[in-house]
């Protein structure tokens, strides 16, 4: 969240709140619990965006006392607080648990654009970093609670809402207008410049390129530098020949490519955009042998699949990757549909791009799927895949935003537990 965050009260940085920043990036943690009772834990410098957060990890940096961009130079005592403590790594990390556990938020940005886990990452201070994901992973882990209640009362809003209710439509409606500012997968990089969604890209253009698919807002909806990517998913995926394989997103075909080299017996695409049906049908996947095209969304055509005539359809391999859908939509589909459609012994997988425009934002998620994978009954081994530096190679260029930053995909493969 940026400083300057309209829907962010302008706090100012009065004494009591320069005096948390000190406090907090001297880890003197007698001062900080007086402070945090007056003084909010999200409270930011209005001109270097610092939090609290920012400034406990700051002033972990053995290379120096307080990073000059906390606001506060090096040596300044505020209402007295100037001492650092000597307690040494233990007292830093209680302090930033402190501020955590008092409403400071994991992800908010400072003006170079860091959350402090970043900041923290960036210092090579591990331990505070994954006190920072764990902050994470248990933040959006709430959100998606809140919104799995709110979708729930709104099935049932023709009753009357009771007392406990009315308390839970505020607590969801307060989570909604943070996750509006912080996003849930990645942190947006304006409220003025949202993403994409589904029937928004549905019922857009979509421009063909020979290394990308870009749609009328050159949001990349696919790149050929997954290929390698795609090409180990199928490999773990259907390692043989003769199986029965289930792909849901076409976009470029690279992974259906992949799936058509290993001769399966029969192989499904689900893809519901009419320009990359059409450039599907000019590519002759209408013709090929033992595929089954159906045109729509995944939401509509799988139904159908688990209640086919037949008995239903099952597949020994199974892969996901939509565009403009919310990690909610993933999780329905693992939660939902998966054990409809997977046969006993078989596989599936997603492309794993869950907030890979930040490494924090990338490693929370991967811990909250691997969380919510496990409570719908499946295992998931993960492989490190190495990934070029693309902004050197020049990937982006004509892309509105880079979608992938960093230096290794993790690869997931899912099975049903035992």
């Amino acid at each position: 969240m940026e400083a300057d965050d309209p829907q962010k009260p302008d706090l100012g940085l009065g004494a009591d709140a320069r005096s948390l920043l000190l406090v907090a990036s001297r880890h003197d943690l007698k001062s900080l619990e007086e402070l945090i009772r007056t003084v909010p834990a999200s409270v930011q410098d209005p001109e270097t965006g610092s939090t609290p957060l920012h400034a406990a990890i700051s002033g972990a940096d053995p290379a120096k006392r307080l990073s000059q961009a906390d606001g506060i130079p090096h040596g300044e005592a505020v209402n007295g607080h100037a001492e650092r403590n000597p307690d040494g790594q233990e007292a830093v990390v209680k302090t930033v648990k402190l501020l955590l556990s008092n409403g400071a938020i994991w992800n908010d940005l400072n003006q170079d654009g860091e959350t402090p886990g970043c900041l923290a990452l960036r210092l090579g201070l591990m331990d505070l970093y994954n006190v920072m994901v764990d902050a994470g992973v248990r933040a959006e882990i709430l959100l998606n609670r809140l919104d799995e209640y709110k979708q729930i009362e709104d099935q049932e809003s023709d009753e009357p809402p009771g007392e406990d209710s009315t308390e839970v439509t505020d607590e969801v409606a307060q989570a909604d207008d943070e996750d509006t500012i912080n996003g849930t997968l990645s942190i947006p990089p304006s409220s003025l410049d949202p993403q994409p969604n589904q029937p928004t890209y549905l019922s857009s253009l979509l421009s063909f390129h020979p290394d990308l698919i870009l749609d009328a807002s050159h949001n990349s909806v696919m790149m050929s530098w997954e290929a390698d990517l795609m090409s180990r998913t199928a490999s773990l995926l259907s390692p043989s020949p003769g199986l029965r394989i289930l792909n849901i997103g076409h976009g470029m075909g690279i992974i259906d490519d992949f799936f058509q080299s290993t001769s399966p017996s029969t192989h499904h695409i689900i893809e519901a955009h009419p320009s990359v049906l059409a450039r599907m049908r000019e590519q002759g996947w209408y013709e090929k042998p033992n595929v089954v095209i159906h045109k729509g969304t995944w939401q509509d055509i799988l139904p159908k699949l688990i209640e086919n005539e037949n008995g239903g359809m099952l597949f020994d391999a199974i892969y996901f990757d939509t565009f403009a859908e919310p990690y909610s939509a993933l999780r329905k589909f693992f939660e939902d549909f998966v054990i409809g459609l997977l046969d006993d012994g078989g596989r599936w997988g997603y492309f794993n791009g869950l907030g890979a425009d930040r490494q924090i934002c990338y490693d929370v998620y991967g811990k909250v799927v691997e969380l919510d994978l496990l409570e719908a009954g499946f295992d998931v081994e993960w492989t490190v895949v190495e990934v070029p530096d693309l902004e050197r190679r020049g990937e982006w260029e004509g892309v509105k935003r880079p979608y992938w930053k960093l230096k290794e995909y993790r690869l997931p493969i899912c099975r049903f537990m035992g």
